[in-house]
């Protein structure tokens, strides 16, 4: 077994100041983690204790904001970074130069760095008018070494900047920033532990994430969450199904369930449920009437998932499959781990047994040495599957992964002429597959007012469309039967099935 390191122990390998531990800790099960969470219910106590005294000294309430980048899962993680800022006594504020300033970081693009180094930026002219201001930075671009060290060295006045695998620890970080500490710099190198019980603020009451595992086995070429979100962990059937119990009880009636390869729930674990029982079981929990999951890798989704989304009603009708390339050599070199033809007999099988599933994807285009040919079998693929909505980007080498270290002999023009023709073909495909619902009724969950369209708020439906309805505030978090009357390309406008007599 790893030993723990003590809390004074600073890595010989880091740089001057960074505390950075070795992967931790195969001998912390349940107690330990029970243990942790008290000790975070304490800091929190105290943060929320030093918070007053702060807001006494200077007249007014401290504020706070969180900058979000990234996917479900740091969404998920701002939702409890802003639980404990709130239960520490801080208000929420839109407006820049807030009292502590918190960038929940992503690092699968070079664009989500680039958008991260601007905000900073504007950050260093706040802090001036607000002396006061605390600015913290974490999520999965700070556990890149080279990244840290950017930050401390050009953008010293950073007050905190922690990782993924310790972000369980933050009321702990933010008493030590209330408290007066500077520079403070913690990072894991990994973490078997799963603290899941500290206070989270909902960006809706009606909907919430789950998190049902943690990290990645899979080690695609491209991809950096292996690296940054270390090994695959996954929660207890018992724990998860008693958190959907609780959000139920508060309000919530649609969960997603969320990991980076939700197929390979309870494969570290032992005499756990499969996934798709897990799904079972969360769809018969009283008063949830929508589950969605985010997100599955191709080479594992079963006969026995589609199976149970065939017959458990409140499965939502989408599943998000990522294809990435439609070439077998291109997976390859990603190392997907499945082929273009094993591709499309899963997504074709969807595509029978399931017929009402709206089906997404994700595709990158440009990755090294792919050639036009490459390209067409992607096209093909998209045409044979006819997918309802893509997410399409071109490759963004990121630094300690292997395909960083592949040579392209493509032109940044070739690589856009690619780009621009998968674009149109998912465009066509997506525009045929929403225009083919025109007339119909289905049901719709009201997300939100439309902030476009006065007189209107959004609904969206099971199979993940937006369609926006005459409504106001009093509707949202209702199920509402909706018309789709309208066909906007992607989204639709309509009217609730009342409206039309």
């Amino acid at each position: 077994m790893n030993k723990v390191t003590s809390p004074g122990h600073t890595d010989q390998t880091a740089p001057a100041g960074v505390r950075r531990r070795p992967s931790v800790i195969p001998e912390m099960g349940e107690s330990t983690d029970r243990l942790e969470s008290l000790r975070q219910e304490e800091y929190l106590q105290r943060a929320a204790q030093a918070a007053a005294r702060l807001s006494e000294e200077i007249g007014r309430p401290l504020t706070f904001q969180v900058v979000t980048f990234g996917c479900q899962m740091n969404a998920r993680d701002s939702e409890k970074l802003t639980g404990i800022l709130l239960q520490a006594g801080l208000q929420p504020t839109e407006e820049e130069g807030a009292d502590v300033v918190i960038f929940n970081t992503c690092t699968i693009r070079d664009n989500a760095d680039q958008r991260l180094f601007g905000r900073l930026g504007r950050v260093s002219h706040q802090k001036r008018l607000n002396p006061i201001m605390k600015t913290a930075v974490c999520g999965c671009m700070t556990q890149e070494p080279g990244n840290v060290d950017k930050l401390r060295r050009s953008y010293p006045f950073v007050d905190l900047i922690f990782g993924t695998h310790n972000l369980f620890r933050f009321p702990e970080y933010l008493y030590r920033l209330l408290s007066g500490e500077k520079h403070i710099v913690e990072l894991w190198e990994g973490t078997d532990r799963i603290v899941e019980t500290l206070p989270v603020k909902r960006l809706y009451p009606f909907k919430s994430g789950v998190n049902i595992t943690f990290g990645c086995n899979n080690f695609c070429t491209y991809c950096i969450v292996p690296y940054v979100r270390g090994r695959e962990r996954s929660r207890t059937a018992e724990e998860i199904l008693e958190e959907v119990r609780r959000l139920a009880a508060d309000g919530v009636t649609e969960i997603m369930l969320l990991g980076q390869n939700v197929n390979s729930y309870g494969n570290d674990l032992e005499d756990s449920i499969s996934f798709p029982e897990l799904c079972r079981r969360v769809c018969r929990t009283e008063g949830i009437k929508r589950v969605r999951f985010m997100t599955p890798h191709p080479k594992d989704l079963s006969d026995e998932l589609i199976e149970v989304i065939r017959t458990e009603p409140v499965m939502a009708r989408h599943i998000h499959l990522p294809l990435q390339s439609g070439s077998t050599e291109i997976l390859r070199r990603m190392n997907r781990r499945y082929t273009k033809d094993q591709y499309l007999e899963l997504a074709l099988k969807i595509r029978d047994r399931l017929p009402d599933v709206a089906l997404s994807t994700d595709i990158i285009v440009g990755f090294p040495g792919e050639t036009d040919a490459d390209v067409e079998d992607t096209l093909d693929v998209i045409r044979r599957v006819s997918f309802d909505n893509a997410f399409t980007f071109i490759f963004s080498p990121r630094r300690g992964t292997p395909a960083a270290q592949l040579e392209d002999t493509s032109s940044e023009a070739d690589i856009h002429r690619r780009f621009d023709a998968v674009l149109r073909q998912v465009q066509t495909c997506a525009r045929a597959r929403t225009r083919a619902l025109e007339g119909q009724v289905m049901e719709g969950l009201v997300e939100e007012v439309n902030r476009q369209q006065a007189g209107y708020v959004t609904a969206r439906l099971s199979n993940n469309l937006l369609v926006h309805i005459p409504g106001d505030a009093s509707m949202i978090g209702q199920y509402l039967p909706i018309r789709l009357e309208d066909c906007r390309g992607f989204y639709y406008f309509g009217k609730t099935e009342e409206c039309n007599g």
